[in-house]
C-alpha cells in the first residue's frame, strides 16, 4: 500500500493559555495527532505550562504565539502604553490608521520570544501571532524584521492563502486584513512558510469531524497548515471557560482530535501528518 500521498501540519495554538489548554495539546501531541504547537508567552501560566514541552515526540515543531490582544503586555516599555492588551478590532483598526506605537510593539516581541526560550531552551521553530495580528500593518514589518535578524530557520505562519469549507467571508478578512501583503513578503524575503493555511471556522459548528474532512479535501499536496484550539475536559469543570469563549469548540476539537476517527479520516482522505514550511523556491 502507498504511503500518503498529502502532508499536513496540524498546529494547535494557544498554548500557555490556560493550564488545561496547555494539557489537551500536550495529550494529543503524544498522542500523535499535532506537528506543531504555538505558545503563548506572555500571560501567568506559560512558565508552568512550559515543562510539557520537553518530552514530546520527534517532529513536533514549537514555535511562539505572538500576542496582542489578550492580557497584559510582558514588557515595561508596551505596558506604559498599554496598560491592558486591546481588543482585536481596537488593534485593526489603529493598525490600519498607522497609530501603533511599533517601537513598544518591538520591545514587546522581544519580551515574548525571550520568554519562549529561555522556557523552552531554544528559539521557536516557527512564529505567528494569537488571531492572526502578526500579518497586520505595521506589525508584520517588526515580525519579519526580528526574525530575518534573529536565529537562523524561523519559520512564518502564512496567512495570505485561505482554504476551506464556508466561513468565506472569514477567511476573506483574514487575507485581505494584512494576509495577502505578509505572504508577498514573506516570498519576496524567501522565509519558509506553509503554502496555504486551513481552519478557520466562527467555532460554533456542531461537526467538526465533518468540517475536518472538507478541510481534508481541500490540502494542498504540500504545505498545508491547519490550525485547531483543543482543551483538556479540565477546561470546562474549573469554570475556566468562562473567561475563554470559545472552550465548547476547544472540547469538541479535542475529543475528535485524539479519538480513532480523525485517524480513519487522514487515511480516507490519503493526508499524513507533517510539516508545512516551504521556502520561496518551493511554492
Amino acid at each position: 500500500m502507498s504511503g500518503p500521498q498529502r502532508v499536513l501540519q496540524v498546529c494547535a495554538d494557544d498554548f500557555g493559555l490556560m493550564p488545561a489548554i496547555s494539557r489537551g495539546i500536550a495529550q494529543l501531541a503524544q498522542l500523535g495527532r499535532l506537528t506543531a504547537i504555538s505558545c503563548l508567552t506572555n500571560g501567568p501560566h506559560w512558565p508552568g505550562s512550559a515543562p510539557m514541552l520537553a518530552d514530546l515526540p520527534t517532529g513536533v515543531d514549537r514555535g511562539l504565539h505572538f500576542n496582542l490582544t489578550e492580557g497584559v503586555p510582558l514588557s515595561a516599555e508596551l505596558r506604559r502604553r498599554w496598560p491592558r492588551l486591546p481588543a482585536l478590532h481596537t488593534l485593526i483598526l489603529r493598525a490600519h490608521l498607522g497609530r501603533l506605537p511599533l517601537r513598544e510593539i518591538g520591545c514587546e516581541w522581544r519580551a515574548q520570544f525571550r520568554a519562549f526560550s529561555e522556557q523552552v531552551g531554544a528559539p521557536p521553530r516557527f512564529v505567528d501571532g494569537h488571531q492572526h495580528v502578526h500579518h497586520l500593518p505595521g506589525i508584520r514589518e517588526v515580525v519579519l524584521e526580528h526574525v530575518t535578524a534573529g536565529p537562523a530557520g524561523i519559520a512564518v505562519r502564512n496567512t495570505g492563502h485561505m482554504r476551506g469549507p464556508g466561513n468565506s467571508l472569514k477567511r476573506c478578512l483574514i487575507e485581505r486584513t494584512g494576509g495577502r501583503q505578509l505572504q508577498r513578503l514573506l516570498l519576496r524575503a524567501g522565509i519558509a512558510h506553509n503554502r496555504a493555511l486551513l481552519g478557520a471556522y466562527d467555532f460554533k459548528d456542531q461537526d467538526y469531524r465533518g468540517r475536518m474532512q472538507r478541510w481534508l479535501a481541500a490540502a494542498p499536496p504540500h504545505g498545508g497548515l491547519l490550525f485547531c484550539h483543543p482543551a483538556a475536559s479540565a477546561v470546562a469543570s474549573s469554570g475556566a471557560d468562562a473567561h475563554d469563549p470559545i472552550a465548547p469548540a476547544r472540547l469538541r476539537e479535542a475529543a475528535y482530535l485524539g479519538s480513532s476517527a480523525f485517524v480513519e479520516d487522514l487515511a480516507e482522505a490519503s493526508v499524513g501528518l507533517g510539516r508545512a514550511w516551504l521556502t520561496t523556491q518551493s511554492v
